[in-house]
C-alpha cells in the first residue's frame, strides 16, 4: 500500500510536525502531513520586551498549583506526585478546570503587552495565503473531485465536476475546464455549513463510493478523535441511514452498498473490524475480526485495485493482514499474512497476485515480493533488500509498481514496468527515477489512478512550496498540476537550504536541514535560530514548506530540523537506535546538533531556541532538563513529559500499545531507564531557559494533565525568573483548534513568544 510513514495510525504521541498544510484534495483531509499505528498553528505598538521585562519578577504571579501527597512505590523506589490531582478522565473536575483557566489567563496576561503585534503577525502571515482556491483536481471515474477555499471562511468546500468528454483518455495535460461552457460543479459537502454548530470540526476521511453516488465522511465535534461516519447521497446530500458512531476516522467502502470501519475499547484501542450494509441500524452490523491482544491495533486499507480491503493488526514491530473480497463480502475475511512476531507486512492487489511490503529483524529496510492469489504462501521477490536503502511504500499501478525509497536521508520515487497482467512476476529491474531539484526536500504519495500510467505525487522543499505533480510514467515527465500560492512577493530565489551532519557523542553523523534568507544572515553566530525536532516512531521529518515560517526567516532567523535518532530517516536501525534502552540516542542527538549549529555560527545560546511537538515535545522537555543552558526559549507542544507514571498505567489510552516504542516499566530495567529521562521526574533547581507549554483538555493521545503537570513542577522549583506560559487549548484535542486561520493564529502567537525571548519584537515594525 502506498503510505508507510503515513501508516501512523492511532499512536499515542504522533507529532505536527512543522506545517500546518490546508490539502486541497476530496482524497485527503485537512491535516498535517503524516504523520495507522506508530506510533502518534496592521497595527503597530512599537512596545518591545527586554529580557528583563520578559521575567516573571516584572509579571503579575503566576498560577499556583497545590500539592497533594501522591506517592508511588516500584522497586524498592517511591516517586512523590503532588500534582497527580490534575488527572481528570471526565475533564470535568471544577478545581481541575479553575486551575486551567487560571494558567491561561496567567498567559493571556504575560502575553497583552504584545497582543497587537500579534495581531499584526497574524495579519501577514494570513495575507500570503490566498484564501479562494482550489486544489489540485483528480480524476475517480467520469468526475473530477477537488476542493475549494472560500474567502474568510475556515474550512473547505469538497465538489466535483464532470470530466468533459475530449478528456475522457487522461493525460498529464488536462486541465479541469472552469468557465461557463465547462460542466457545472456540484459541490457535496460545504464543512463550514457543518462546522457552524461546533466549536471544533474536523472531517477525517472523505470516501466516494465505487459507483460515484455516495459519500460516507467521518466526523469529529471535540478533537477527540472519536467519529461519526455520515453516509449522504453526493447529489443531493440526503442522508442515507443513520450515522455510524463511536468508530475511528478509518472506512472503506466495500462495493456500491456497504462500509468497513473500525471502532475502539475503552482504551481507544482499534479492536474491531465490522461490515455496514446500507439501510440497516448499527446495531446488526457484522464484526469481522476481533482483536484482543492489546499490544495490537487494527488498521483498515483499500487496494488501489478497488477489488479488496486488507484488514490488518500491528503493533510496533510486528504486522499481520487479513483480505476481504468486496465482491463476495458474505464470504468474510480470510489470512493473507500470518502473525509472526517481528515479521511486519502491507499488502495490495493487482490481477491475480497480492504483492506484499515486509520487513524482519534480517530485511530491516523491507524487501518487495508478490504471491499468487490462489497460493499466498507462494512468493517471488520483487524488489530485494538492501542495507542502504529503505523501501518506505509501494504504490501500484494496472502496469507499473512504484518504490517510495529512502537513501542517505532523503526519500526517492522509482517507477518500475510490470509484465501483462497473467503473465509470470520477476524480480524487477531499471526502474526510472523521478528527478528532484533541491538539496534537501520532502515526497509523499497522493492518490492515482490504478488504471491509469499517471503518477500523482506531492512535493516541497524549506523553500519550495507544496506541489502537486503528475508523473507521464510511459514519457518519464512531471507536469505541474498546483502549486500552493504564497502572496506578498515571495522569491524562493532570496533563501538558502542545505543539509549539513552533526556528530553526536558516540560518532555518529546526524543530518541536519537549514533554511534561512541569504541576505539577512550573517553567518557570524549572531543570527536567531530556531531547531525542530521529534525523533520517535520512526517518523522522517522531513523538510517541507510552511508559509508562516517566512515571517521568521524574513526577520534573520535560521530555521533547522534535527533529524535525530528515533526517526526513520536513515532507514530502520536510525529508529531502533533511538527507541527502548537507546532512547536517550534521540536527546543526545539533538543536544549535539545544537552544540555543532552553535559551533559552527549559525547561532548561539543567546539565539538558540527549539521547538517540539508531542513525542518532539517529550525531546524538549528532556533537553531542557539536561542542557538548560544551551538554550534561550523552547516550545513545547502537547508534550508527552510524564513518560513513566502514564507508561504505568494501560488504563491510559493507547498505553498497550505503547510499550514496543518506550519499554514496559513493570520491568525494573525499562522503569528506572524510563524514570532517568522521563521530564517531570528530573525537573531539578536549576536555571531554565523561557518556556511555552501546550495542551489540549481533549487530547486522546497525551493527556493535558502530563503538561499541566510538567508546568505546576517547573514553577515549584526552577530557580531562575525567565518566563513560564502554559496554553491549554479547552475545546480542542492533540492537534489544537481545526481553523486554517485559527491554525495560523497558533503560529503568530508561538513566534511572538520566541521574539519575546529574544528581544526582537521591534523586527515587527519593519
Amino acid at each position: 500500500m502506498v503510505l508507510e510513514n503515513l501508516r501512523l495510525g492511532i499512536a499515542r504521541f504522533i507529532c505536527i510536525p512543522l506545517s500546518v498544510t490546508v490539502v486541497l484534495s476530496s482524497s485527503f483531509p485537512l491535516q498535517t502531513p503524516l504523520t495507522s499505528s506508530a506510533g502518534r498553528r496592521r497595527f503597530s505598538s512599537g512596545y518591545s520586551m527586554s529580557s528583563q521585562q520578559l521575567s516573571q519578577s516584572q509579571s503579575p504571579p503566576p498560577p499556583v498549583a497545590k500539592k497533594v501527597e501522591h506517592k508511588m512505590e516500584m522497586f524498592g523506589d517511591v516517586r512523590n506526585d503532588n500534582y497527580y490531582w490534575l488527572r481528570d478522565d471526565s475533564r470535568t473536575n471544577p478545581e481541575m478546570l479553575s486551575y486551567l483557566k487560571e494558567e491561561n489567563g496567567y498567559t493571556d496576561s504575560i502575553m497583552s503587552g504584545t497582543k497587537k503585534l500579534e495581531e499584526q503577525l497574524f495579519a501577514e502571515i494570513k495575507g500570503r495565503i490566498k484564501e479562494d482556491d482550489v486544489s489540485a483536481p483528480l480524476r475517480k471515474g467520469p468526475y473530477y473531485y477537488y476542493t475549494k477555499t472560500l474567502e474568510g471562511k475556515e474550512y473547505v468546500q469538497h465538489c466535483r465536476r464532470l470530466i468533459p468528454e475530449n478528456q475522457k483518455l487522461p493525460s498529464v495535460h488536462d486541465t479541469m475546464p472552469t468557465g461557463p461552457e465547462a460542466p457545472q460543479e456540484h459541490v457535496i459537502l460545504d464543512e463550514n455549513i457543518k462546522a457552524q454548530q461546533h466549536g471544533y470540526y474536523s472531517i477525517a476521511s472523505f470516501e466516494v463510493s465505487p459507483n460515484n453516488k455516495l459519500v460516507a465522511y467521518s466526523e469529529d465535534t471535540k478533537g477527540n478523535e472519536i467519529y461519526t461516519v455520515h453516509i449522504i447521497d453526493a447529489e443531493t446530500q440526503a442522508p442515507i441511514g443513520k450515522p455510524l458512531v463511536g468508530v475511528t476516522s478509518n472506512l472503506e467502502w466495500a462495493g456500491d452498498n456497504a462500509l468497513v470501519y473500525i471502532t475502539m475499547d475503552e482504551i481507544l484501542r482499534p479492536d474491531k473490524a465490522w461490515l455496514h450494509v446500507l439501510g440497516e441500524d448499527q446495531s446488526k452490523d457484522t464484526c469481522l475480526y476481533v482483536e484482543k491482544d492489546d499490544m495490537f491495533s487494527l488498521d483498515l486499507e483499500a487496494s488501489e485495485s478497488k477489488k479488496y480491503l486488507f484488514i490488518a493488526s500491528e503493533s510496533k514491530n510486528t504486522r499481520f493482514n487479513f483480505y476481504l473480497d468486496v465482491s463476495k463480502p458474505e464470504e468474510g475475511l480470510k489470512v493473507l499474512t500470518p502473525r509472526v512476531d517481528g515479521i511486519d507486512t502491507t499488502v495490495s492487489h493487482r490481477g491475480d497476485h497480492f504483492f506484499i511490503q515486509r520487513r524482519s529483524d534480517q530485511f530491516f529496510n523491507s524487501e518487495v515480493v508478490a504471491c499468487p492469489v490462489d497460493n499466498t504462501s507462494s512468493t517471488t521477490v520483487l524488489l530485494p533488500h538492501r542495507e542502504s536503502v529503505k523501501i518506505r511504500a509501494i504504490q501500484l499501478f494496472s502496469d507499473n509498481l512504484v518504490s517510495y525509497e529512502r537513501e542517505d536521508g532523503l526519500p526517492k520515487i522509482i517507477v518500475y514496468h510490470l509484465p501483462p497482467i497473467g503473465e509470470p512476476l520477476r524480480s524487477l529491474q531499471d526502474g526510472q527515477a523521478v528527478a528532484f531539484v533541491d538539496p534537501v526536500y520532502s515526497v509523499d504519495p497522493s492518490e492515482s489512478e490504478f488504471s491509469s500510467s499517471i503518477l500523482r505525487f506531492s512535493y516541497s522543499s524549506l523553500k519550495t512550496p507544496s506541489s502537486v505533480y503528475d508523473y507521464d510514467m510511459k514519457a518519464g515527465i512531471s507536469v505541474l498540476k498546483k502549486i500552493d500560492p504564497v502572496l506578498g512577493g515571495f522569491d524562493s530565489s532570496r533563501y538558502i537550504t542545505e543539509r549539513r551532519w552533526a556528530p553526536a557523542s558516540d560518532g555518529t553523523l546526524i543530518p541536519i536541514s537549514i533554511v534561512y534568507r541569504k541576505d539577512l544572515v550573517k553567518l557570524d553566530g549572531s543570527d536567531p535560530l530556531l531547531l525542530y525536532g521529534y525523533g520517535s516512531y520512526e517518523i522522517c521529518i522531513d523538510p517541507g514548506f510552511r508559509s508562516s515560517r517566512l515571517s521568521l526567516l524574513d526577520r534573520g532567523f535560521i530555521f533547522a530540523i534535527a533529524h535525530i535518532r528515533g526517526g526513520g530517516e536513515m532507514g530502520r536501525p536510525w529508529y531502533e537506535n533511538g527507541k527502548l534502552l537507546k532512547k536517550k540516542n534521540t536527546f543526545t542527538d539533538f543536544i549535539a546538533c545544537a552544540e555543532y549549529l552553535i559551533e559552527n555560527k549559525f547561532g548561539s545560546k543567546e539565539k538558540l531556541c527549539i521547538e517540539g511537538r508531542s513525542a518532539g515535545g517529550l525531546l524538549i522537555g528532556a533537553v531542557l532538563n539536561m542542557r538548560p543552558d544551551l538554550f534561550k526559549a523552547a516550545v513545547a507542544g502537547v508534550p508527552f513529559v510524564d513518560v513513566l507514571t502514564t507508561m504505568l498505567d494501560p488504563t491510559i489510552p493507547l498505553t498497550t500499545s505503547e510499550w514496543e516504542e518506550w519499554g514496559d516499566p513493570r520491568k525494573e530495567e525499562f522503569y528506572f531507564y524510563m524514570k532517568s529521562y522521563s521530564p517531570v521526574d528530573n525537573v531539578k533547581a536549576q536555571n531554565y531557559p523561557h518556556i511555552l507549554v501546550t495542551a489540549g483538555l481533549n487530547d486522546p493521545r497525551v493527556m493535558y494533565s502530563e503538561p499541566a503537570k510538567f508546568v505546576a513542577k517547573l514553577r515549584d522549583m526552577k530557580t531562575d525568573d525567565n518566563i513560564l506560559l502554559f496554553k491549554c487549548e479547552l475545546g480542542a484535542g492533540h492537534f489544537s483548534k481545526s481553523g486554517r486561520f485559527e491554525k495560523l493564529q497558533e503560529d503568530a502567537f508561538t513566534y511572538i513568544f520566541v521574539m519575546k525571548a529574544l528581544n526582537m519584537t521591534n523586527e515587527l515594525k519593519s
